[in-house]
């Protein structure tokens, strides 16, 4: 990994500045693609376009899919769906050259694989397509070394040189039988010790972990985690082969949803990064802004509605923020739990009954021990004001159990309708919890000063 000081930097503008080629490419010349990426964010468009004209086709297409979505925009900007297809497409692997047709509108889409000279690659292309980007064959690449389970080993070995010839990773062997179905896979050990074996069948490792083509890429990426694998095979609905899905695609893929979920979670409507611009930060923002500013409309109209019964006992107003943050803040925690659960697994929506009962468990030991506290503070603090003192506790108590059993039912019945949960553990809970705890200490206070005086 190449560290970038401002020295450096400095050295690469006055390169790009005084047009030295040689220069230039000298630098770049061992930079792996990642790195020559990375330097490009410290440039300006003028600049990134100058250096990136002087990569080599193999090396340019693999920096473009290593820039930021944004960026790959302004360096595509004003090229030709020929151009795009000849200097990038062909030297990208089908998974992400599908990735980079998927941002493309509909129309350059159709162009731009029209351009594309490699037949058997343009049909692997729009056969990839056809499938959700959000599952496991949306996630896949077609290239990786197949052989039939009934080849003896010497045309095993013919085959296999043959195709790795236009691969540039090998991870496993997949063996197939005469109808493309997957059947197991050839270790590389196994090549090695048994090089007289009559068949591929007779020592290949039957039942190999694979996935369906439309299996979620969340569940996908549990598989991973579970079998600790570097590359599985996908297979369609009735076996067979159809791609391969490796571990870099899964952790970019697992990253970018853990992004997407925190800023779900902090209030953010849209996916945006820091060096987004202003106007496109400000619309992820705004939405639920205004939702907490309608919310805080609606608490003060609950309030003006009791507005009699807060003057007359001023010490209820003193608890309003104790109570809304505490239900906000128990619910966010629930919801939180169901949240992880559902993503690492660990928890599904059978077990939703289960869940719940535990959240009621831990609720009510939590509203036991904070309405305990409360209560022994106003009666300490304030004596003589028996029904404020019961109302804060009893308000309390209700307000966390129904926060807790809000912030587990939440996500679970979004997850249910296919809804990404992380949704519950934002603003979303936090405004539910705020209106609805102080709808309860209102009522509950109104009731008990009635009731004792």
């Amino acid at each position: 990994m190449k560290e970038f000081t401002e020295e450096y930097l400095d050295n690469i503008r006055d390169i790009i500045a005084r047009a030295d080629e040689d220069a230039a490419r000298a630098e770049l010349q061992d930079m792996h693609p990642a790195d020559v990426a990375e330097l490009y964010q410290d440039l300006n468009v003028d600049q990134a376009e100058y250096l990136f004209k002087l990569l080599d086709e193999e090396t340019r297409a693999a920096v473009l899919m290593e820039l930021d979505e944004e960026d790959r925009h302004k360096l595509l900007e004003g090229m030709s769906a020929q151009e795009i297809a000849k200097q990038y497409i062909d030297y990208l692997d089908t998974d992400e050259a599908v990735d980079l047709i998927q941002e493309l509108d509909e129309e350059d889409r159709e162009e731009v694989l029209s351009h594309i000279d490699d037949v058997e690659q343009a049909g692997d292309i729009i056969d990839l397509l056809k499938y959700d980007e959000d599952t496991a064959g949306g996630l896949m690449g077609t290239e990786m070394i197949v052989v039939n389970e009934n080849w003896s080993m010497p045309e095993c070995i013919k085959q296999m040189r043959m195709q790795a010839e236009e691969m540039d990773d090998i991870y496993y062997v997949y063996v197939v039988d005469n109808d493309d179905r997957l059947r197991g896979i050839l270790p590389m050990k196994t090549l090695i010790t048994h090089p007289s074996v009559s068949k591929i069948k007779h020592i290949m490792e039957t039942d190999p972990v694979a996935v369906k083509a439309d299996m979620p890429i969340d569940e996908v990426a549990l598989d991973f985690e579970k079998y600790d694998l570097v590359a599985m095979p996908v297979i369609d609905s009735i076996g067979r082969l159809v791609g391969q899905i490796t571990v870099d695609d899964v952790m970019d893929q697992v990253r970018e949803s853990s992004e997407r979920d925190y800023q779900l979670a902090s209030g953010l409507s849209s996916d945006v990064d820091a060096d987004d611009s202003v106007w496109a930060q400000t619309k992820a923002r705004i939405p639920w802004l205004l939702i907490g500013i309608g919310s805080g409309i609606l608490a003060s109209l609950i309030l003006t509605n009791f507005q009699a019964q807060i003057e007359a006992v001023t010490a209820l107003a003193l608890f309003i923020p104790i109570i809304g943050g505490t239900g906000g803040n128990v619910g966010v925690q629930a919801s939180a739990i169901v949240v992880q659960g559902l993503a690492n697994g660990s928890l599904s929506i059978k077990e939703f009954g289960k869940q719940l009962w535990k959240e009621v468990r831990v609720g009510f030991i939590n509203a036991i021990i904070i309405s305990s506290v409360i209560l022994a503070y106003n009666l300490l603090m304030l004596p003589d004001n028996l029904a404020v003192t019961l109302s804060v506790a009893t308000s309390l108590f209700i307000v966390v159990m129904f926060a807790t059993l809000l912030g587990s039912i939440v996500p679970l019945t979004l997850e249910k309708f296919k809804i990404n949960p992380a949704l519950a553990t934002g603003p979303f809970i936090q405004i539910s919890n705020d209106i609805v705890g102080l709808i309860i200490y209102v009522y509950i206070s109104t009731w008990l000063l009635g009731l004792l005086g």
